[in-house]
């Protein structure tokens, strides 16, 4: 007997494509979730979206929020998020995610020097032209009729609106000092070794700190357990692989989960899809 849950489920659907332009890659996605939950979850680039129908809620930088149709919903790179229907009918979305380089680009040549990554605070912004020119440009970008030129000229104008419009530089988190330090030397040591086991006392050891001292301060200062951190990175270097058109069988084992099942459970709760899915749907259409 197929349960309610099982049932609603099979509405969702999710279409990701990946575009080449002269501005650099661009990964688009067009889902209807309703029953998906996102485990907590940081991207290395920004998430730019508009949601189309329903209302999408997730923690955002300590709060909860809500971001109903027609509005714009974003992610900095290093943000941790969750996200899950905040409408029983769940939400859709049309999402970029772009490369952290992108943005910096956008803002260098916005100000005719270096610029640092821009820093946007709020997680929901309610700016319907914004949110229209995203909506209008994910389809475009979707088409492969549209030409590069068309592409890369409302890119730009979206990035150069929200950049003006929002865009802050950073504050600092904290100072410098030896837990940030150790909190790097954590981070720079799991992405070395993801493929493999990784204990606390290793991690520990490689940081100076004691096991315990060293989990709260991971925590406080990345949002997520280590061992979250390591799920991320080897689901970060999972798509890879996919992308490189390897199968989920091989990826789940080259980056350390013990079988393909485990990849596919923390895939979707990451992702949003299963690594066959992803694996098959996006695909690269050069703007040249």
């Amino acid at each position: 007997m197929v349960s309610p849950k099982q049932r609603l489920s099979r509405l969702e659907k999710t279409r990701m494509c990946r575009v080449r332009t002269g501005l650099g890659p661009v990964n688009l996605m067009h889902a209807r979730y309703v029953t998906q939950t996102f485990a907590p979850h940081f991207h290395e680039g920004y998430c730019l979206g508009v949601i189309e129908k329903g209302a999408l809620g997730f923690r955002y930088m300590g709060e909860n929020v809500v971001a109903p149709a027609g509005a714009v919903n974003l992610a900095v790179p290093g943000e941790v998020h969750t996200g899950q229907a905040a409408d029983e009918a769940g939400w859709t979305y049309r999402m970029f995610y772009l490369d952290a380089d992108l943005l910096v680009s956008v803002a260098s040549q916005m100000t005719g020097k270096t610029a640092p990554l821009p820093f946007i605070r709020a997680g929901v912004l309610i700016d319907p032209s914004l949110a229209e020119m995203i909506y209008r440009l994910h389809r475009r970008m979707e088409d492969p009729r549209t030409t590069a030129l068309e592409k890369e000229t409302g890119l730009l104008a979206v990035l150069t609106r929200m950049i003006r419009q929002y865009g802050a530089t950073r504050p600092a988190a904290f100072e410098t000092g030896r837990e940030p330090a150790a909190v790097k030397t954590a981070r720079d040591f799991i992405h070395a070794h993801h493929d493999r086991d990784i204990s606390v006392r290793e991690l520990a050891s490689a940081t100076g700190l004691s096991p315990y001292y060293f989990i709260r301060v991971f925590n406080g200062q990345v949002g997520l357990t280590p061992h979250a951190y390591l799920t991320q990175v080897r689901v970060k270097q999972a798509q890879r692989l996919l992308l490189s058109g390897e199968p989920p069988v091989q990826a789940a084992v080259s980056v350390g989960f013990f079988d393909q099942s485990h990849l596919t459970r923390h895939f979707k709760r990451i992702v949003g899809t299963t690594p066959g899915r992803y694996r098959n749907s996006v695909q690269d259409r050069s703007t040249s």
